[in-house]
């Protein structure tokens, strides 16, 4: 575990953001983060990563983005079968075109970056503190845990809700254009779905929709199970890679197997074993 957490220090901006240890500035860096995360459930901590060190990244991920799966498929925000008793406006009845890849986790390899990143001891306790959630965990998926989302021109991801309570991303490189991350924040609660806020969406209330320009290093802290989002088309050559560290609220969760097999084209035992067992009432 010591060159795991030797290679994440080196990588992480510790002067801009010293979650490694107890000072002024780090609470101040919390307070901040902590308000926005309040305020609509999204904090981005610009240049995270040093810019020196971004080029690194890029080359581990062009040596996995070979295993991503790629899927293509018309999807609705909550990746579920049609309903066809109901009205063809419904969210559930909204379908659009995906087109990206997922690297699994279990792909990066022992000597990974992203995994260092995600495994270091300063890490995932100051996204908890961020996030100011008593119920906490790393996601248990091994196909999920960490991962690589890549996107080529024409692709990108619609409008959706995330499985995952909290989810926490890494840009490292950019498309040469489009890609911009757009949300609404807090559409749906824990109990209430509120279709008709997210068909507001859906139907591009521009009053509903915050727009973020991530740049390679940034680091965004995001509720998505909440949060209608997507990632806008891509345009030019230039493959767009984002790393997922994805976090829970209750230990052991994985992945549905239908969501596993969608997204990372492989189920595993786990995914079979805890089927069902998840505790909220949410209908993904």
């Amino acid at each position: 575990m010591s060159t795991t957490f030797v290679a994440a220090a080196d990588f992480v901006d510790l002067d801009r953001y010293p979650i490694d240890r107890e000072c002024q500035a780090r609470r101040d860096l919390l307070t901040s983060a902590q308000a926005l995360i309040e305020a609509d459930g999204c904090a981005v901590l610009k240049g995270f990563v040093r810019p020196e060190k971004i080029d690194e990244l890029i080359v581990e991920s062009d040596r996995v983005e070979k295993f991503g799966h790629r899927n293509f498929t018309r999807t609705n925000p909550y990746f579920l079968p049609d309903r066809e008793d109901l009205p063809s406006t419904h969210p559930l009845r909204r379908f659009y075109d995906r087109s990206n890849a997922f690297v699994p986790a279990d792909t990066l390899g022992s000597d990974s970056i992203l995994r260092a990143i995600f495994e270091w001891p300063a890490f995932s306790p100051f996204i908890k503190e961020v996030l100011q959630e008593e119920n906490f965990f790393p996601y248990a998926d091994p196909l999920a845990d960490v991962v690589v989302n890549l996107a080529e021109e024409g692709g990108g991801f619609p409008w959706h809700f995330d499985t995952n309570n909290f989810t926490v991303t890494l840009a490292i490189q950019n498309a040469e254009s489009g890609g911009e991350f757009e949300y609404s924040p807090m559409v749906r609660s824990l109990t209430e779905e509120n279709y008709g806020k997210v068909q507001r969406v859906l139907d591009g209330d521009k009053s509903m929709i915050k727009t973020v320009i991530l740049e390679p290093g940034d680091l965004q802290i995001f509720k998505g199970r909440y949060s209608l989002h997507r990632v806008a088309p891509l345009r030019g050559k230039r493959k767009r890679y984002v790393a997922i560290f994805s976090y829970v609220s209750e230990p052991g969760m994985v992945s549905s197997p239908q969501r596993a097999k969608e997204l990372y084209g492989r189920v595993l035992p786990i995914h079979l074993e805890r089927a069902g067992l998840r505790a909220d009432a949410l209908i993904d």
